[in-house]
């Protein structure tokens, strides 16, 4: 499914860093949705980026998996300015990327490549972020992870459920997020590379 194509217009994390910058600045957003939500929703993350991206480190199991790693690899993720998953959890893919050199990472917005988002479900939903590890060389698919630790997605899942509404959902995801410090998802993630990468 994924072709060099798509590598090709993808973006770099500080590439993507500038341009959710550039657009809170700018009081817009990614998407053609620019309702005042989502351009607010920009602007939170573009905060929440920049805090993780300064705060975060990674656990010695992590660091210490991604020094086995000996090939090639391309992280591709379908991510948006205003999803707050991706705010959270970008961050720590691009500390990953800086720690291993041999993991690339790439970003595509997910509304201009629905055809690609389209084959990475969650369910029935078009949920981001959304990460396809691929070998550099052939672009083989390896594993998929997302839209959030299972945690966090089970919690969200359960207060859907309950018909929480939609602001009472995101509070109490952000919360978990706040409280978890990043150490799920990078648990989800070693194993992962320990299963999959080498």
């Amino acid at each position: 499914m994924i072709t060099q194509n798509y590598l090709d217009r993808s973006m770099s994390y500080g590439q993507y860093q500038k341009l959710v910058q550039d657009l809170a600045a700018q009081g817009k957003t990614t998407g053609s949705n620019q309702d005042e939500a989502y351009v607010n929703y920009t602007k939170l993350n573009a905060q929440r980026m920049h805090r993780l991206d300064k705060t975060t480190t990674l656990t010695d199991a992590l660091s210490d998996a991604l020094n086995n790693i000996s090939s090639a690899y391309v992280w591709l993720v379908l991510t948006e300015s205003w999803c707050g998953d991706a705010a959270q959890n970008l961050p720590v893919m691009a500390i990953i990327e800086k720690a291993c050199p041999l993991i690339e990472l790439r970003l595509l917005l997910r509304d201009e490549n629905l055809d690609v988002m389209d084959q990475y479900l969650t369910g029935s939903s078009r949920s981001i972020p959304k990460l396809i590890c691929l070998e550099k060389s052939g672009l083989k698919e390896l594993f998929t992870w997302g839209p959030r630790p299972e945690a966090v997605q089970a919690l969200a899942m359960e207060l859907l459920a309950q018909g929480a509404s939609k602001e009472d959902k995101s509070l109490a995801v952000q919360k978990w997020y706040t409280a978890d410090k990043t150490l799920s998802l990078q648990q989800e993630l070693l194993g992962l590379v320990q299963q999959h990468l080498k």
